[in-house]
């Protein structure tokens, strides 16, 4: 058949895979069927691959594993950043995921950045400070290489108040500055005015008096409050109302006791009363001292950070803490605030995930039958998701359990040869910034890291291009 004759004769089409496609063939008269289509499943390791990486990694592990089961996080203290990373008064700014530059980040992070340089009174308006922060006389770094996390845009600058964690088991410290509560905040990348004045009233009036009523209370053990705020309903990623409430309770007596006026006691029990998502940033530092507890020990294919900028997901191991595996930042599933759709959403951003890292946030939603009202799915959703994860991980926590699965610990200690071999990836749940920045928060959902970063990671301990491995893995 000559090709003039293959169009002039009518067409039959078979359609394989999205079904949208069939309806604009169909009305242009031509006869097509659909077939049904999804990619092969994933191909596990072949065995003698597998048992050589499980006898590589296998002592390793296990003291990776046991340093996450036994860390105890307690909560030390609330100092300015400059005290607590002396880098930050040199003209340096940390930021959530693995490290990029000014002309790299994304709407959200510039907003966040924007608005730092004015809460630190570097810059009057927003134009400056834009022009300075891409001028080349400020430095950015991630949280992570300073023992920090932030949420989302995770902007860390010298006068912002932090949270100081001590693993109390192992002596490492970890920080996190302090939730702004909903809205338009500076994690989101908003910078307007209430977002600086808001800064400034954590900074000068929160902050201190939360140190004072902390210094009176004496360290909180965190480890004990998680355990509690779990078996009320929270996963202690974006669910953080049992918590919270949990803190406050902790620490009234002493701040109704070292804080002298009356008003400013009133301003910080109605900001925390108003704020469900407090304790996140605690949460997180925790999340941080416990992780980085199990950091360096040679040939654990254990997972030690998870975290993203906007740009890239990078994960780092404990056997190769030194380098950021990373892969294309992903998009969330998830659900919308009124007037807002997937078309205004930032890609996936921010330190929080070092929750999923310990076993927390997404790998316990079982925990947490609520959060899926605010990130999209079904109770019975959560529980499968939770289920999951032990398929990836190295061990059960043994006091962070789930109520609803017969009090099991949850998952601990994500491991690179089970995620590749399985296909299974860490589930996270997240908040949703707008793409743009100074616009905020609009929606909270699901998402999973690119395969990229596991077998990168993986490829490490083969000695193989990690492109074999992805052939095993489709995204």
């Amino acid at each position: 058949m000559s090709a003039g004759s293959l169009f002039d004769a009518p067409l039959s089409v078979v359609n394989v895979g999205l079904d949208r496609f069939l309806a604009p063939i169909r009305a242009h008269g031509a006869d097509a069927v659909g077939v049904r289509w999804r990619p092969p499943e994933r191909v596990p390791l072949p065995v003698s691959e597998r048992r050589r990486l499980e006898a590589l990694t296998d002592v390793p592990n296990r003291r990776a594993l046991d340093r996450l089961l036994t860390s105890r996080p307690f909560l030390v203290d609330v100092r300015p950043a400059r005290e607590v990373i002396p880098e930050l008064a040199d003209g340096l700014i940390l930021h959530a995921g693995p490290p990029l530059d000014w002309e790299e980040m994304i709407g959200p992070m510039r907003g966040a950045v924007i608005g730092a340089l004015q809460f630190e009174g570097l810059a009057r308006d927003a134009q400056t400070a834009e022009a300075l922060a891409g001028s080349g006389r400020i430095r950015f770094a991630p949280n992570h290489h300073h023992a920090a996390v932030g949420p989302m845009a995770g902007i860390t600058s010298a006068s912002m108040p932090l949270w100081v964690v001590e693993n109390r088991t192992f002596g490492n410290r970890a920080c996190a500055n302090l939730n702004e509560g909903l809205g338009k905040v500076l994690r989101y990348g908003a910078f307007a005015a209430p977002v600086i004045e808001r800064l400034r009233w954590t900074a000068d009036v929160l902050a201190p008096s939360l140190a004072a009523a902390l210094e009176r209370h004496g360290p909180l053990d965190l480890t004990a409050l998680a355990a509690e705020a779990l078996s009320m309903g929270d996963e202690l990623h974006n669910r953080n109302r049992a918590a919270t409430s949990l803190f406050t309770r902790r620490i009234a007596p002493s701040l109704a006791a070292t804080t002298p006026h009356s008003q400013t006691l009133r301003e910080v029990f109605a900001f925390l009363d108003g704020n469900d998502h407090f304790y996140l940033n605690v949460s997180m530092a925790a999340a941080k001292a416990t992780a980085d507890a199990a950091r360096g020990i040679d040939d654990s294919s254990l997972v030690v950070c998870m975290s993203r900028n906007g740009k890239e997901f990078g994960i780092q191991v404990a056997g190769r803490s030194d380098r950021w595996f990373t892969g294309p930042a992903q998009m969330v599933d998830g659900l919308y605030l009124p007037g807002f759709g997937p078309g205004d959403a930032a890609p996936d951003m921010g330190d929080s995930v070092i929750t999923e890292t310990v076993g927390l946030g997404g790998f316990a939603m079982a925990a947490a039958p609520a959060i899926v009202r605010f990130v999209g799915g079904s109770a019975r959703q959560a529980t499968d998701t939770t289920t999951a994860m032990y398929d990836i991980t190295a061990g059960e926590h043994e006091v962070l359990r789930v109520p609803g699965m017969d009090f099991r610990g949850v998952p601990v200690g994500i491991d690179v040869v089970r995620v590749v071999d399985s296909g299974i990836l860490p589930v996270i749940n997240t908040g949703i910034a707008h793409r743009e920045a100074g616009v905020g928060m609009i929606g909270a959902g699901l998402v999973a890291p690119p395969a990229d970063c596991f077998a990168d990671a993986l490829a490490s301990f083969r000695r193989q291009p990690s492109s074999d491995i992805l052939d095993r893995m489709i995204e």
